[in-house]
């Protein structure tokens, strides 16, 4: 899959508003994790996979462009299979949500929620170069247990590169308590130094690459027949550092417990981390094709695509 040519040098581009919902509030997390520590798990998920359906009504913009999303993934879906999986978009993120925050207490042992490990080669390869690890993930599945989970795998100091919270509360409950992993916020103009050295030390650094930055920093990539920008930056940190990206998933299964899948080491060298990025997107590409009813963006991935 090759990266598409950016627009001329000059030319606008706005950057992306990414999704945030009008219950992203600490009061929610709070009776969340309250429940997550009552109710025994076949009861919460019972719980969320209710709220799920009540989604239709609460959020009917979110629906229409989960619909329309859906629509580039399956164009030959008929109208009605198209809505059960819109309905089953919602369901899945309701019990991915309900196990994040029941995992993100102190006594919470997430690694039982996992029934298989998918690609562990591809990871213990990787591992072997001793260049330090790139993991790169999307929002798919349940990609922050994902990352604790192979943190917890890996036994090695893991640095967990995200996008500060609009709440500053939901940033505390989500990352201010024990966690295998260390955040670093990617407004930090500072991060990628240590970041780069951390990499050269053996440790890991682990990275969402599914949403552009409106920066220059962003390439567009066919993704699912049309352009969509991508950040460059996971290959850039890699190319510095000579470490390896692996692409890795959090997947529910149909028994609701999970399987972590990984792909093939991608090696980014000197001006090609754009190919690098294109390689990343047709992983990415054919994971939403397996289970689109885990892609989790309630935005259109393609509207800025004028983005340089």
């Amino acid at each position: 899959m090759a990266a598409l040519s950016a627009p001329p040098a000059g030319a606008a581009a706005p950057a992306p508003r990414w999704y945030t919902h009008r219950l992203n509030r600490p009061a929610f997390y709070r009776a969340g994790a309250v429940l997550a520590g009552a109710l025994p798990r076949p009861v919460r998920l019972a719980l969320a996979r209710g709220l799920a359906r009540r989604a239709a009504e609460w959020f009917p913009a979110e629906r229409a462009r989960v619909r329309a999303n859906l629509a580039r993934v399956r164009p030959l879906a008929s109208p009605a299979e198209g809505e059960r999986l819109v309905d089953e978009v919602f369901r899945h993120f309701a019990i991915c949500f309900a196990d994040l925050i029941s995992t993100n207490r102190r006594e919470a042992r997430p690694d039982r929620l996992v029934a298989r490990i998918e690609g562990d080669e591809h990871l213990m390869a990787a591992d072997a170069e001793g260049r330090g690890l790139v993991l790169v993930t999307a929002h798919y599945g349940n990609w922050e247990l994902g990352g604790r989970l192979l943190a917890t795998r890996l036994r090695r100091p893991t640095h967990v590169v995200v996008a500060a919270e609009a709440d500053p509360g939901v940033e505390r409950f989500l990352r201010g308590g024990p966690a295998p992993v260390r955040f670093v916020r990617r407004s930090d103009p500072t991060a990628m130094v240590p970041l780069v050295a951390a990499l050269r030390r053996h440790e890991v650094v682990a990275l969402q690459g599914d949403r552009a930055l409106g920066t220059r920093g962003d390439a567009l990539v066919e993704f699912f027949g049309a352009p969509a920008p991508f950040p460059l930056g996971p290959f850039v940190l890699a190319r510095a550092a000579g470490a390896p990206v692996v692409p890795a998933f959090c997947l529910l299964d149909r028994d609701l417990r999970y399987t972590v899948a990984m792909a093939a080491p991608i090696h980014v060298k000197a001006g090609e981390e754009t190919a690098a990025l294109a390689t990343w997107v047709g992983v990415l590409e054919a994971m939403v094709q397996r289970a689109p009813e885990q892609w989790f963006n309630f935005f259109d991935v393609w509207s800025a695509a004028s983005a340089s």
